[in-house]
């Protein structure tokens, strides 16, 4: 069996090597994999662990070896996984909890953007609680996470002003929900209940102007890697706003994981939601991928397919 591994001294970063096949407990099941999807943060990491380390966490693929316990889905079932690594592979072993089945019209493709992009915006849209009518800002609201926020904040009758530096995808943003969409936080006017940040740096800090009282700020990323400045009278005039952190893995019992990536399986095949496809290219042309979306040369996610 094949799989990608870290080779962080090469210009790549990745290489292709043959492994076992993989073994599974009770409670996992083997997923042939047909797609899987590029995170941000997996780049960061490519560059930070020992080399032969196994990348990749959003998958979607088909059941080939059903759990031992006889729960979660059968052979021959359409899925989507969120694992902690060796994702990147022809086979994987992933736990049930983490595991939905995928309506019969979403494609792999579309399923491979749900686990960390779509959960995050997932959660973080929730910290937002009873949002119809209120003012929702999405920064880098042309990634993954942003382009799934403004749709399941506009879904949840939020009015969203949409945060993107490029500006040829303004069209797009103002399809997907958002009602203003903006080149700069600078822009921004009014205040708004949630903000979902996702930039870091001088962007927070000026979020910080435009939370309303009570409001609450949702970290989802700091893709600027810089470090804001942030203190208690960054709040002055925005009483008992908050600054919330969001990390996928940090949130409920893992079966939260599964009913919330079923959700979103649900919501793209409704129409409800479009998935953030922004390429899709073959495995072995991973490092052009990486290049591609280190230079943002991307709208949304990159998807691989495994061939």
């Amino acid at each position: 069996m094949l799989g990608i591994v870290n080779a962080p001294d090469t210009k790549e970063l990745i290489a292709l090597k043959d492994f076992p096949e993989p073994e599974a407990s009770a409670n996992e099941v083997i997923i042939e994999v047909k797609t899987f999807s590029l995170n941000r943060g997996e780049m960061s990491l490519l560059k930070m662990r020992p080399a032969d380390w196994r990348p990749g966490q959003d998958i979607a693929g088909v059941v080939v070896k059903a759990a031992a316990d006889g729960s979660g889905p059968a052979n021959g079932a359409r899925v989507v996984a969120l694992v902690d690594q060796a994702g990147w592979s022809q086979r994987v072993a992933a736990p049930i909890a983490r595991v939905a089945e995928l309506p019969a019209d979403v494609s792999f493709a579309a399923a491979a953007t749900l686990p960390v992009a779509g959960l995050t915006a997932l959660g973080a849209v929730r910290y937002g609680g009873f949002l119809l009518g209120k003012h929702v800002l999405i920064t880098g609201a042309n990634g993954g996470v942003g382009r799934f926020a403004v749709q399941l904040a506009a879904l949840s009758g939020a009015e969203v002003t949409a945060v993107s530096s490029k500006a040829r995808y303004a069209v797009d943003l103002s399809e997907l929900g958002a009602s203003t969409v903006i080149a700069s936080v600078h822009e921004a006017t009014g205040h708004f209940e949630l903000i979902l940040e996702g930039v870091g740096g001088t962007s927070l800090g000026e979020t910080l102007k435009l939370i309303a009282p009570e409001g609450t700020i949702v970290l989802y990323g700091t893709s600027s890697q810089e470090n804001p400045a942030v203190g208690l009278f960054s709040f002055g005039g925005h009483a008992n706003a908050r600054i919330q952190s969001y990390f996928v893995y940090g949130t409920g019992e893992p079966a939260h994981v599964s009913s919330d990536l079923a959700l979103l399986a649900g919501l793209v095949a409704a129409g409800k939601v479009q998935a953030p496809v922004g390429r899709e290219v073959s495995w072995h042309d991973l490092a052009q991928g990486v290049s591609a979306l280190s230079a943002r040369q991307i709208a949304g996610k990159v998807i691989f397919n495994v061939d």
